[in-house]
């Protein structure tokens, strides 16, 4: 008899831009900028993107998950971001239009990526990085999501640090975490 071994998924990281990989809200001068190998004097080019350390990807990469685009950036996001980072092209969560329940959630305190995130998870466990995740947030995703999830809010003007990787780390290999079968 023949059969195949079905490894478990790995952990989802929703993974937002602004803010988690660009810093910003700070001086401008106290940021550090790095060579991005684009000229970014180009007519559209961001000239935020030299506020990306290229360290990220390598990582981003270290983590046991699945590193998904959860940024207004869709799609740019691997045309612009992950060749900086040296991170292949990544699935991105596709945002619905604005609804009257988007309005109603705002009210109440509920970011409008919170519902979609818990939905693409469907179930599976994730990680939420952003620079806007709050209480309201966490409270309604522990209430509506099954598995296991951690909101994990980054300081928008220092942008992902080596403590954030290190919580995300730990979460990520924690109680009930899938080991990377790789």
């Amino acid at each position: 008899m023949t059969g195949s071994v079905r490894l478990p998924l790995l952990p989802l990281l929703f993974l937002d831009v602004d803010g988690p990989l660009i810093p910003f809200g700070g001086e401008p001068q106290r940021y550090r900028t790095y060579e991005t190998g684009l000229d970014l004097c180009e007519a559209g080019a961001n000239p935020l993107l030299a506020r990306i350390d290229p360290e990220h990807g390598a990582k981003l990469a270290a983590l046991a998950c699945e590193v998904v685009w959860a940024t207004t950036w869709m799609d740019e996001a691997n045309a612009c971001i992950a060749p900086l980072i040296g991170l292949p092209q990544l699935d991105v969560v596709d945002w619905p239009e604005p609804s009257e329940a988007d309005e109603r959630d705002a009210r109440d305190g509920l970011h409008w990526k919170t519902r979609t995130l818990v939905a693409r998870a469907a179930g599976r466990p994730f990680v939420w990085v952003d620079d806007e995740v709050t209480d309201t947030d966490r409270a309604w995703v522990a209430a509506h999501h099954p598995g296991r999830a951690l909101l994990h809010r980054v300081d928008a003007r220092v942008g992902l640090t080596d403590d954030d990787y290190a919580a995300l780390d730990s979460w990520l290999r924690g109680p009930g975490s899938v080991r990377d079968p790789g």
